[in-house]
């Protein structure tokens, strides 16, 4: 576990947003951080898309940088939606 440095402005921003959402500042910035990276790395899924990949990954042990970047989770998420 690390520091990580953050405006003054975003840590208020972190403050509200988890208050609303009944999250720690620090659950609420592990959350933007999760959605914002694999927004970067599926740009073409939407929001709804990108919780339903971190349930998923939640389910299998966490999220994984190197399984996200190989498009596992996507894989995992179409296998799991055909069956439906």
């Amino acid at each position: 576990m690390g520091i990580v440095k953050i405006s003054d402005l975003m840590h208020e921003n972190l403050r509200v947003a988890g208050s609303a959402l009944s999250r720690s500042i620090n659950a609420q910035a592990e959350h933007w951080m999760r959605v914002g990276m694999l927004t970067e790395m599926h740009p073409e899924l939407d929001y709804r898309e990108i919780c339903q990949l971190l349930i998923q990954a939640e389910l299998s042990g966490g999220l994984d940088i190197a399984t996200a970047a190989t498009g596992e989770l996507g894989k995992a998420r179409s296998s799991s939606t055909e069956k439906h």
